[in-house]
């Protein structure tokens, strides 16, 4: 008998199989009109030096990790949907792109290096996440970091996933919170702000 918890992603595509081709067609519309869609991209790879590993869990149809590969990084990314992910190799090739639930990540399993120098989770993946599954998904982020590497993680609020809570599961995981930031553009975190981009590190052992 199956373990496996639907994502909240997961029961939208599956009372609505075409949501995620529009949200597809979506962002190529967009890319296409010019719109800047990279933002996460910038800030994560100001924190990189030029060739580290990214991990972009909940990839989507590649937008943030076809960027960081173009600038130079090894990028794989992880979605549960396997039509985003058949989007993201067709659009931004390069990349490692694999279908796969983040409550269950273990990328050595599947012969991928564990160890990467950063880990970029936007887009509001983890408001997404079945609540069962958010400290478990954010400790597999833990595991997957190099000792040095960072996460970063984007979410906007009144999303079901309160920032405090949100922070209080990352402790739990095993992460440290070490800048709170209110904009992927780096602007500071406030009590009224309304997004949250935390960047968190693995938590240090005695």
């Amino acid at each position: 008998m199956s373990t496996h918890t639907p994502s909240k992603w997961e029961e939208i595509t599956s009372a609505d199989p075409t949501h995620s081709t529009r949200y597809v067609e979506r962002f190529r519309t967009m890319s296409a009109d010019g719109a800047d869609i990279v933002g996460e991209a910038r800030l994560v790879d100001a924190m990189l030096s030029r060739g580290s590993r990214v991990l972009d869990a909940g990839c989507g149809p590649g937008r943030v990790g076809g960027h960081l590969h173009d600038v130079g990084h090894t990028v794989v990314g992880v979605d549960v949907d396997p039509v985003l992910i058949e989007a993201a190799e067709a659009d931004h090739p390069g990349p490692t792109w694999l279908v796969g639930d983040l409550a269950e990540l273990d990328l050595a399993s599947r012969e991928v290096a564990a160890e990467f120098d950063a880990i970029v989770c936007a887009g509001n993946v983890v408001t997404f996440l079945a609540p069962s599954t958010r400290v478990q998904v954010l400790a597999g982020f833990a595991r997957h970091l190099a000792a040095s590497g960072r996460a970063v993680v984007g979410f906007g609020a009144d999303r079901g996933y309160a920032f405090a809570e949100f922070l209080t599961d990352a402790e739990a995981a095993g992460l440290t919170a070490d800048v709170l930031l209110s904009t992927w553009d780096l602007r500071p975190f406030t009590e009224g702000s309304d997004f949250l981009v935390a960047v968190l590190s693995r938590t240090a052992t005695r």
